[in-house]
């Protein structure tokens, strides 16, 4: 099985990117937002990297295979 070269820049870093962009908006929300609507995202936003840390952190280990 043949990889493309192209394809692993996304692969890697893809979630990465996703991640900072939405923290990016939660936060620019937070700091622009007057109330209502902007709370909301900024809170949903700026809790996600909290709330995936938290996910990663105490979700149960896979064994590797050898």
């Amino acid at each position: 099985m043949s990889r493309r070269p192209g394809n692993s820049f996304m692969q890697l870093w893809g979630a990465p990117l996703l991640l900072s962009v939405l923290t990016l908006i939660g936060l620019v929300s937070a700091l622009t937002g007057d109330g209502g609507l902007h709370y909301w995202v900024s809170w949903l936003l700026l809790g996600l990297p909290v709330v995936l840390c938290a996910w990663y952190a105490w979700r149960p280990q896979r064994k590797r295979r050898r």
